[in-house]
């Protein structure tokens, strides 16, 4: 018997997540595993009038062409790439996974082509998506290998699963809908405030945020959601922080991250595990040593480290920072081929002040 939370989930993502509207031309893009997902997401873009695009992708094939192609081969991009990023009206993307680290033996600098080539793209649906143009959405399927990472039964990563996203509840679109409500309080608060201070046994940091526009992020473009972001002015980031997690990439775990700003800029990297391809990705371009992102982790239903950024990202009590490319909607001007999240717990003995108030308590707001 098919899962009822697979179509509540396609459900909420076509019509809540990127609201699908008639004649829309909408890409639908998942891995080989997500099927009973992909399927469910086609019938209900066709039920709301859309126009829908399906590609799917395969470990063993994105793994096949990386260790066979030149690198003139790895930097080319589909001339459909090009078109998609002019012309969709809305992505929706499924990502599973049959080995997490299928890429583990492909040597960094030939992915960095291949990934570097395809985020050429990148600026352009960023830009859409601040104007108003492009919609779209990001979530994972619930298969066995990300419930191996995540140290639970496929079963019980499945009921972890669509009680993150709410696709286990009645109504799951006013559950998001409560969240919107609840976070716009903060973000309201936060508006036209300029000096934030991040103190705890792993963060010492200041940054402005003068200017910039914070995004309450409730399930339209990753679901899960839960979290409250915006792009740090560019030159203010100084102090260090030491992240909680480790900050899985291309199927490698980087460990025990340290970094230490001065104007923003990373000026000393560390790392307990993996620190050269650390090093590596912060050579990618000029941009991948400052800040794009400074986020407020808000979904309490998720209380435990997956190894998936989606999920992990939004914990509450947590924060997370992004090296490299900001959004254009919080006003971030800092571009990059990168987007890296790195995840810091504040559950103990840590505060976040903006101007000189408490905002935030040990994992919990506090206005």
């Amino acid at each position: 018997m098919a899962d009822p939370r697979v179509e509540k989930l396609a459900e909420l993502l076509v019509h809540y997540s990127v609201q699908v509207r008639p004649g829309d031309w909408v890409l639908v893009r998942g891995h080989v595993l997500a099927l009973p997902l992909v399927e469910q997401v086609v019938k209900q873009v066709a039920l709301a009038g859309g126009n829908p695009t399906v590609l799917l992708d395969s470990d063993e094939a994105e793994d096949a062409f990386l260790q066979a192609a030149s690198d003139e081969q790895l930097r080319w991009v589909s001339p459909l790439d090009e078109l998609m990023a002019e012309r969709l009206d809305a992505r929706i993307i499924i990502r599973a996974a049959g080995n997490t680290r299928s890429l583990t033996n492909v040597a960094p600098h030939r992915q960095q082509l291949y990934q570097n080539a395809r985020r050429k793209f990148s600026p352009t649906y960023m830009r859409r998506t601040a104007e108003g143009t492009h919609r779209w959405v990001l979530t994972n399927f619930p298969c066995p290998a990300y419930a191996q990472e995540a140290d639970m039964s496929l079963r019980e990563f499945e009921d972890f699963v669509y009680a993150a996203t709410y696709a286990d509840q009645p109504d799951p679109v006013g559950a998001w809908q409560q969240i919107y409500d609840s976070q716009q309080i903060w973000v309201d608060w936060l508006k036209g405030k300029d000096r934030i201070t991040v103190r705890g046994p792993h963060v010492d940091l200041t940054l402005s945020v003068k200017g910039r526009r914070w995004v309450n992020s409730d399930g339209k473009r990753n679901m899960p959601s839960g979290e409250i972001f915006t792009g740090p002015v560019e030159n203010s980031v100084n102090g260090w922080v030491r992240f909680t997690y480790p900050a899985i990439r291309d199927g490698l775990e980087v460990e025990g991250v340290e970094f230490h700003f001065k104007d923003g800029k990373v000026v000393e990297a560390h790392a307990a595990k993996n620190e050269g391809y650390l090093l590596k990705q912060l050579e990618s371009d000029e941009g991948a040593r400052y800040l794009g992102e400074f986020a407020i982790g808000t979904n309490y239903q998720i209380q435990r480290f997956t190894k998936s950024i989606l999920y992990d990202e939004k914990i509450g009590g947590t924060i997370h920072m992004a090296l490299g490319a900001g959004y254009p909607e919080t006003g971030s001007q800092n571009h990059s081929a990168i987007h890296w999240d790195f995840i810091c717990d504040m559950r103990h003995d840590s505060e976040i002040l903006v101007d000189g108030e408490l905002l935030y308590k040990d994992g919990q707001f506090r206005v």
